[in-house]
């Protein structure tokens, strides 16, 4: 399901960079295992050794590697692969949790051989379903009886053998014709894409490697300590650097795997494919050869990672795609020279809006304008690498979150904008560093983070450099997608007083804090150590100035407006074995007064006077309501009539779906000029005048 999907990339890494892949729950058949999948390697016991010595002797929650911790491994292990009860049959599940007080021993012991016999298992199963499903895909379905398929996999049991797998997958199929009958598709081609489907996701199962086996076993193992301690493997580490550095070389598109085709969904501006200007979205691309010689390998259901480091190469280098445009049969060659890429997606963007004062709530009816300067913010990101190597050559060129918005704030001081919105609805986090240096752009002087570790020592991390870039009202955007880094950056806006947080109820609730340890320079004291990987460890948890974690329960909004994100299961209370929240000593430091208890419940008057008033927010709080009808049901109809009315009021999977895509595609907009963000518009306006008007009484 769409939520599951986005808890599991908060668990463990995903990357926006060309990694996009469809969601849902897919089969097929393929019948050969990979050759590096016949028994762990000797690589993988040196991992396993170091990932257990950092997780027993630096976590913070200090939780010995025991049975506890064996049995929830073992639990996530199975649920990873899969998590609707489709393919494992009882009997697999009772002889696997035979074992399930011993695999930290083995553990221990570098031992990951279980992980083989998992999904050996899971791979034989997976070509079982298929040949049942292969027969149910052609069977007549019966769309007018009252059927239902249960979306809650707690609500069910794996099948008890063959029969009751069959029936599982009969309904399932059923569901999936349902789905693509509503999109507008034939029966015979829908059938056929559900053949392609289900085999195409066999084949990719079956091309797992070791590196991927080992990351989604020690995964299982490290996040039953904390959601947020995972191990990358060596793919996973690169991918996260490029993520943080927002930059790599390549061609400029973003990709995303859908029945067995590599698909492209986007082209990035700049990029060599948008230079080329012959690629384009919905294209497929079945074929990838090096240079202007070299072989081109059908890339036809192979794996999307594999398909992205064919892709993938030195600036200046080409690669030669074979593509299906979108709409066409026949395929073309596009030669692409490869360039360097800027994630632009990811980085700060900002743009001023005119904003007439209202001749009401508080406007004085005049044709003012307000200058309000929002700054859209998808993630805290700084090249860790490139400032490494500044620091050495005393340079300041490495990308940096803080220095793009000091940029565009000095931008707004010379516009002279009257107030600045800070967009923080779909930032999920990232650097530590960028979040305290940003928060000093608001404040003078003080401390904006409190950090506590393993050995319960309180430090906390000041901005210490004098003065504001912005010192005029300001207003942060938060939502439940807001996270970790975010989670700082407003709650010491919050506690300083120095501004209004406006959003869902409340953000995410990642109070922990991870430090990302290189796997093969802890095993290795040598320059240019080999990539093993990384663990990505909890090691501290963070406190806000006035003393609050913001674990489990997030940055609570000042002014909160209606949203379906509020309601989606998507927090850090809502993942398993999350920490808890927790409460330490206050630092010293001075509140700006920039927002009160007056202001908040005046500003949340006028707001709510106008929603009242709004035929766009009755709307969407009429689909909140559905919304939530639908997700208490755990069931889906499959009687057709029923299917497609409820569909018709609001579709509660593809409204996450949307809004998730939402969170990971980005936009060339810095802001979406919606009936919701005018009403961030008006609270802006009208916080402006609630200020203008306390400095006039003060004054007096």
């Amino acid at each position: 399901m769409p939520v599951r999907n986005y808890l599991m990339r908060l668990v463990r890494p995903s990357f926006l960079l060309i990694l996009a892949v469809s969601s849902g729950i897919v089969a097929g058949v393929w019948s050969l295992v990979p050759a590096d999948l016949v028994a762990p390697r000797p690589n993988d016991r040196h991992v396993t050794t170091v990932v257990t010595s950092l997780i027993r002797d630096q976590h913070l929650s200090k939780k010995p590697l025991d049975d506890v911790i064996s049995e929830r491994g073992l639990t996530s292990f199975i649920k990873s692969l899969d998590p609707m009860k489709m393919y494992f049959l009882q009997s697999d599940i009772d002889e696997f949790m035979r074992q399930k007080d011993k695999l930290d021993d083995m553990l221990a012991n570098k031992d990951i051989s279980f992980a083989y016999t998992i999904f050996n298992r899971f791979l034989q199963r997976i070509d079982e379903r298929v040949k049942q499903i292969d027969e149910l895909i052609e069977e007549e379905f019966d769309f007018t009886q009252n059927e239902f398929m249960v979306t809650d996999s707690d609500k069910l049991q794996y099948p008890a053998n063959d029969q009751a797998a069959r029936e599982r997958w009969r309904l399932r199929i059923k569901y999936d014709l349902l789905v693509l009958k509503g999109d507008k598709m034939e029966e015979r081609a829908a059938r056929d894409k559900l053949h392609r489907r289900y085999q195409s996701f066999a084949k990719r199962m079956h091309q797992t490697d070791a590196d991927e086996l080992l990351e989604m076993y020690l995964t299982a193992f490290t996040s039953s300590y904390d959601p947020h301690t995972t191990y990358m493997s060596p793919s996973s580490l690169e991918n996260f650097r490029i993520l943080m550095r927002l930059n790599l070389e390549g061609i400029g598109a973003a990709l995303q795997f859908e029945d067995g085709y590599t698909k492209v969904s986007k082209i990035i501006p700049g990029g060599a494919a948008d230079k080329l200007g012959k690629l384009k979205p919905e294209d497929r691309i079945v074929g990838v050869g090096e240079g202007e010689t070299g072989e081109i390998v059908d890339v036809v259901d192979m794996k999307l990672n594999d398909v992205v480091q064919l892709i993938r190469g030195r600036a200046g280098s080409t690669v030669r795609l074979k593509v299906i445009p979108a709409g066409a049969t026949e395929s073309q060659i596009y030669s692409i020279t490869r360039a360097q890429i800027e994630l632009k997606d990811s980085e700060a963007k900002g743009e001023v809006i005119l904003q007439p004062a209202p001749g009401a709530n508080g406007g004085d009816g005049t044709a003012n304008q307000y200058k309000i300067g929002v700054i859209s913010l998808p993630s805290f990101y700084m090249d860790m690498e490139g400032a490494r190597d500044d620091a050495r050559r005393r340079a300041d060129d490495f990308k940096s979150t803080t220095r793009d918005v000091r940029k565009i704030l000095e931008g707004f001081n010379q516009q002279g904008v009257d107030a600045v919105v800070l967009d923080l609805r779909r930032n999920g986090g990232g650097s530590l560093t960028e979040a305290i240096n940003l928060t000093g752009l608001f404040i003078d002087r003080g401390p904006v983070v409190q950090v506590k570790g393993s050995d319960d020592r309180i430090q906390a991390y000041d901005d210490t450099e004098a003065g504001m870039v912005w010192n005029g009202p300001l207003v942060v955007l938060t939502s439940k997608f807001s996270a970790s880094a975010s989670e700082i950056l407003a709650g010491a806006i919050q506690d300083y007083q120095r501004g209004l947080v406006i959003g869902d109820s409340a953000t995410h609730g990642k109070g922990t804090v991870q430090s990302l340890l290189d796997l093969g320079s802890q095993l290795f004291r040598i320059p240019n150590p080999p990539n093993l990987g990384a663990l990505k460890l909890t090691m501290q948890q963070f406190y806000r100035p006035g003393g609050d974690s913001t674990q489990k329960r997030g940055v609570v909004a000042d002014v909160k407006l209606p949203s379906i994100t509020d309601q989606m299961d998507v927090s850090e209370a809502d993942l398993d074995f999350a920490m808890e929240f927790d409460q330490i000593p206050p630092a010293r430091f001075r509140r700006l007064n920039m927002v009160s208890p007056e202001i908040v419940q005046e500003l949340t008057t006028r707001s709510q006077a106008r929603i009242a008033q709004c035929a766009d927010f009755a709307k969407l709080n009429r689909n909140i309501d559905r919304y939530l009808e639908q997700k208490a049901r755990k069931q889906v109809p499959l009687n057709e009539a029923t299917f497609f009315a409820e569909r018709a009021e609001l579709d509660a999977d593809k409204e996450d779906e949307k809004l998730l895509e939402e969170q990971n595609e980005g936009t060339d907009e810095v802001v979406k000029r919606d009936f919701y963000f005018n009403e961030i518009l008006a609270l802006t306006h009208d916080y402006v005048r609630l200020l203008q008007q306390q400095r006039i009484a003060r004054a007096r």
